[in-house]
């Protein structure tokens, strides 16, 4: 950014800038009252005070720019506040104007419009990705209070896109990525598809130079090709609709850039086949018309199957109505349509802002609206239930490319979903409860798994259970951003809780060999501890332990006072499994447990079983404190203990309980003739003895003989001894033995 030295007094400010609010003015005169324009234009002049000293990249007075954006807004007539935060949008961030002084001089609306498009400069972030996460987020919530925060937004990208050319080659394709991955997929989501489209050609331009050059002359030099075969066509219909008593305005429609490009690449098609489509747009007075013009057009010419689409009866995601077909042509070209009224064009056209353009009341644009407050009320959510703005922004990312597919409930209402959408992402949206305890799902009455995706028409009944809960395995196949983040912020809470019960027990197990408890602590000791370690409360200190960012040894030392007596007992079965690879030295009493963790196998997230060696109950175990994951559990012959020989302190001694529950993954290697069925023979041996197979891989040695190394479910040590000798009574089974770590 250039400055001036030059100081200028308000009076030559506003001679010097005055022409330039001469397109603002042209706009506002057609549908504001003088004082509201003199109220605007005094905006311009605080504006241009302010940004005086600024240049843009062109060398323009930077005052261009908010007027610029300013422009387009009323160009959508928006009210006069919009237009006054457009010019004001950028003097909170750029200069040293504060939002008090735009709330004393423009009032409290402006100047929360112009705070929600300001960006956090004051706060200092690890990354450029996180600081954009950061703005988007903050952009985002101020959207979701007011909608026109996020139109100013659009308007100053439109603009910056239009002169991104002074940029510096790499900020250039910086921001045209960012225009394509976020800016564009909003404008879409509100219905608005003229500043998409413009938005998807300037960004393909910008990012891709070259092949913008060569579609743009290729589409010069097919369209005077083109031109005898539209004019016939256009004709036809016209000559139909006539023949037939009805009234429409046909109009030749040729495809954006950037829509050729995206058909090219991903259908795999040439220019050739992507450019032959001749597509036509017919605008009726009513919606009886729409269907009476399509069945018109389906005498005309004949309809190819599975290519009509009724988004009048369905509207997309963001309100957008119109008759979808395409027709076999003449000389074999296809020929799409659509049909639609005006209201619904201007509307496709508008989005949103079809309420201030055309002034259309609540009512008539009620599909588009209504569909934007359910948007944002989900964005309200997924802020709600992330973790941090890259999770936010990612999950927003997700719900911004919605490729729909519709679906039905018990009811008969029609849901919208993102294609690839599951039962569990239809729960979700029918409301946040019902997800989380969603245990099955009917699909055209049928139950079908959960993971199934979901296909147009169906429909779609969700089986709940009082006491059910998310499955992390769900975030394998969630695709919406709502389902996914709900999924995700239950297994958090969900984590916390199970990290604050093994932090008690690891630190239950270190105050013992001090001869204390929790309960017996002081509470001014404590108190202190966690003022020390900028902590709220007990359960943050026990959690911080149960996820292993703290050592439960190191904190009883705190909390016990000095010359208390401790106990010493020997941790052997530790020691045992360690000698071979930690020096004698590097046992000293500070390491000292009073009795080993018992491990029951409902631990949940926070004790996780090593995949190296995959310890069974039975098996003799150890294990080692991971920061962030809390305990993984190693068997005591694991190979991958050496790797961890420096660090003592982090091994916890652990011993099976009695009765532990459920199942756990093994790790067999079965030799086998190479015979017709032996793998459905091995399966069903293995399934006789109530075990289950999660994965299998075959591995021809040679001719006569294979190995199948498979990951089996067990329930102990004493039933994969069962297992293995079950497969060795099999006759094509030459050796079976335990893969270890």
């Amino acid at each position: 950014m250039n400055t001036s030295d030059s100081a200028e007094s308000p009076a030559s400010t506003q001679q010097r800038y005055e022409p330039l609010f001469d397109e603002v003015r042209a706009e506002i005169e057609k549908y504001f009252e003088p004082e509201r324009i003199d109220l605007i234009h005094r905006a311009f002049l605080f504006g241009a005070e302010a940004h005086k000293e600024q240049k843009r990249k062109s060398g323009e007075p930077y005052i261009t720019h908010p007027l610029a954006v300013a422009a387009i807004m009323a160009e959508m007539r928006f009210d006069m506040e919009t237009v006054i935060a457009a010019i004001l949008h950028d003097v909170i961030e750029d200069t040293s104007v504060s939002k008090q002084e735009i709330t004393e001089l423009f009032g409290e609306e402006v100047a929360e419009l112009v705070d929600g498009v300001t960006k956090l400069t004051q706060i200092s972030f690890e990354t450029k990705a996180e600081a954009e996460a950061e703005n988007m987020r903050k952009m985002l919530m101020a959207m979701v209070r007011d909608i026109r925060v996020m139109m100013i937004k659009l308007a100053d990208r439109l603009h910056n896109m239009r002169t991104l050319g002074f940029m510096r080659a790499d900020k250039r394709r910086r921001i045209a990525r960012e225009t394509l991955d976020i800016y564009v997929p909003i404008a879409n989501r509100l219905g608005i598809n003229a500043v998409r489209l413009e938005l998807e050609d300037l960004g393909f331009a910008a990012l891709y130079p070259e092949r913008h050059r060569v579609l743009v002359e290729a589409i010069k030099k097919a369209r005077g090709n083109r031109r005898e075969i539209v004019d016939k066509i256009e004709s036809s219909i016209g000559e139909r609709l006539v023949q037939e008593g009805l009234s429409g305005l046909v109009s030749g429609r040729e495809k954006h850039i950037y829509s050729i490009y995206q058909k090219m690449r991903r259908k795999g098609l040439p220019f050739a086949e992507v450019f032959d489509v001749y597509a036509f747009r017919i605008s009726v007075d009513s919606v009886d018309m729409c269907y009476r013009v399509l069945g018109s057009m389906h005498n005309l010419y004949k309809p190819v199957p599975g290519k009509f689409k009724d988004y009048i009866a369905i509207p997309k995601a963001n309100g957008y109505q119109s008759l979808h077909t395409v027709l076999f042509g003449p000389f074999g070209v296809p020929v799409e349509v659509q049909i639609r009224t005006e209201q619904m064009d201007k509307v496709a056209e508008a989005g949103v802002a079809a309420h201030w353009l055309y002034k259309t009341g609540e009512e008539s644009s009620f599909g588009t609206h209504a569909r934007v407050r359910e948007w944002m009320r989900n964005v309200l959510e997924m802020q709600q239930n992330a973790g941090d703005s890259m999770e936010f922004l990612e999950n927003v990312k997700i719900d911004l490319f919605p490729r729909e597919v519709y679906v039905f409930t018990p009811k008969g209402e029609i849901m919208v979903l993102k294609r690839g959408s599951t039962p569990v992402d239809f729960a979700y949206a029918v409301h946040t409860d019902v997800g989380n305890r969603c245990v099955a799902a009917k699909i055209d009455r049928k139950l079908a798994p959960l993971r199934t995706p979901l296909m147009n028409g169906q429909t779609v009944e969700v089986v709940t259970a009082g006491n059910a809960s998310p499955n992390p395995a769900w975030l394998n196949f969630a695709v919406t951003g709502k389902a996914r983040s709900n999924i995700r912020n239950y297994l958090k809470n969900l984590k916390t809780d199970e990290a604050v019960q093994l932090g008690r027990r690891l630190l239950e197990n270190e105050l013992a060999i001090h001869s204390r408890s929790i309960s017996q602590l002081s509470t001014g000791v404590v108190d202190v501890l966690l003022r020390d370690f900028k902590m709220e409360s007990m359960d943050a200190l026990l959690e911080d332990i149960g996820l292993g960012n703290r050592m439960a040894m190191l904190v009883a030392r705190r909390l016990v006072p000095k010359g208390v007596a401790t106990s010493k007992p020997a941790r052997k079965g530790l020691k045992r499994a360690l000698s071979r690879y930690v020096p004698s030295w590097l046992w000293g009493e500070k390491v000292d447990t009073s009795q080993p963790l018992m491990i029951k196998g409902t631990e949940g997230m926070v004790v996780s079983f090593a995949k190296c060696c995959r310890p069974i109950p039975g098996d003799p175990i150890v294990g080692f404190v991971t920061s962030g994951r809390g305990i993984v559990i190693h068997t005591e012959n694991c190979k991958n203990l050496a790797e961890y020989r420096k660090l003592p302190e982090k091994w916890i001694e652990s011993q099976w309980e009695d009765d532990v529950k459920g199942d756990f993954t093994v790790e067999v290697r079965v030799d086998v003739l190479n015979q017709r069925g032996v793998l459905a023979t091995v399966a069903a041996a293995i399934a006789e003895m109530g075990a289950n197979i999660d994965n299998v891989n075959m591995d021809d040695r040679d001719g006569r003989y294979s190995t199948m190394s498979m990951v089996i479910d067990v329930h102990s040590r004493h039933h994969l001894a069962s297992l293995m000798r079950k497969l060795r009574s099999i006759e094509p089974v030459i050796k079976i033995v335990r893969s270890r770590g």
